[in-house]
């Protein structure tokens, strides 16, 4: 099992809390002013007095399972043996601030430059399905959201939690393939892929993009690089004084030359998205890469718990308040 939003696990540390709470709370409470309970002991004990005692236990477990699920927990499940063709592919994909910017379009509606590239990005996958797809976002530093996988539902679930400022700002771009690499590293597949998409300049991560380039390059793998953004300026999103959303026009700042060498030193091509179509056809083209047979006894696909977590919590939950409001109330 693996998590999603691993941090999510820290409000687990609410339950021994509330805990602590209750049995505090029950100390308080007040009793019956009996010196001894000696008269009592061969009384039975009813149904409610039993279930009355089982009631911060429902609360508690509601409340955990509630906290599991917001973690996203997923589980493998391995299906049978399968002949297909295809490459392994990292999608590496900006998600620094810059690409706010509402510079490219879906339709007739301007959208930021991220929101246009996820949607084509989605696209792309269902495009490749006997391909295995991961996807490595990166501002400041690079961040692993999928591992490379054939459960694309799971992928495109990912990309659905990914977000601009998921990670602190800045465009690591070597570190971004970097660790696009490592995941394609110990790949069996005869081609292995990263397409990289940025709108700006490297200036953060321990590693120059031509270093991660060259070492990409010793491991076979090839990678295409893609620019996106307008020329001159585009609408970048602030607020103003007034709480409201404004866009300025802020300088486009892509560095083509870098997209390029590291295309050139790799085998791959760079491409130039000025618009959403443009962007929609680069992936096209890229698409259209060739495929290499391959054999694989086994492949996991990723089954996500959160629906079925938060239900059984939610339920668990349910049960406690109708018993203890309406079944089991006690008078005051």
């Amino acid at each position: 099992m693996t998590f999603g939003r691993l941090f999510a696990l820290a409000g687990i540390v609410i339950v021994p809390v509330l805990v602590v709470l209750l049995r505090a709370k029950r100390r308080r409470e007040a009793s019956l002013a009996f010196s001894s309970l000696h008269h009592f002991s061969g009384f039975p004990e009813s149904w409610r007095t039993r279930v009355l005692r089982m009631l911060p236990i429902l609360r508690l477990a509601a409340l955990a399972i509630l906290v599991i699920a917001l973690a996203r927990p997923v589980i493998p499940v391995f299906d049978s043996r399968i002949r297909g063709e295809g490459v392994d592919i990292v999608l590496a994909m900006d998600v620094s601030t810059s690409m706010l910017a509402a510079d490219l379009s879906l339709g007739d509606e301007p959208v930021s430059r991220f929101a246009a590239a996820r949607e084509v990005v989605k696209k792309f996958i269902d495009a490749r399905p006997s391909d295995r797809i991961g996807v490595v976002t990166f501002a400041g530093r690079p961040y692993t959201l999928a591992p490379i996988t054939w459960d694309h539902e799971w992928v495109k679930t990912r990309l659905e939690d990914a977000e601009v400022g998921m990670v602190e700002d800045g465009t690591a771009i070597g570190s971004a393939i970097v660790t696009a690499a490592n995941r394609l590293k110990d790949s069996e597949a005869k081609s292995k892929v990263i397409v990289l998409l940025t709108d700006g300049r490297n200036n953060a991560g321990e590693v120059t993009p031509d270093t991660a380039a060259a070492a990409a390059a010793a491991l076979g793998i090839k990678i295409y690089t893609v620019g996106a953004g307008t020329t001159g300026t585009a609408p970048y999103p602030v607020t103003d004084v007034f709480g409201r959303t404004i866009y300025q026009q802020v300088p486009v700042d892509i560095d083509e030359e870098l997209l390029q060498r590291i295309a050139d030193e790799t085998g791959g091509e760079y491409f130039r998205a000025t618009d959403g179509q443009r962007l929609k056809e680069i992936y096209s083209q890229i698409d259209q890469m060739e495929k290499t047979k391959m054999e694989f006894d086994a492949f996991a696909r990723h089954r996500d718990l959160y629906p079925l977590l938060i239900a059984a919590g939610l339920v668990i939950l349910m049960v406690e308040v109708i018993l203890s409001n309406l079944i089991l109330r006690r008078l005051p």
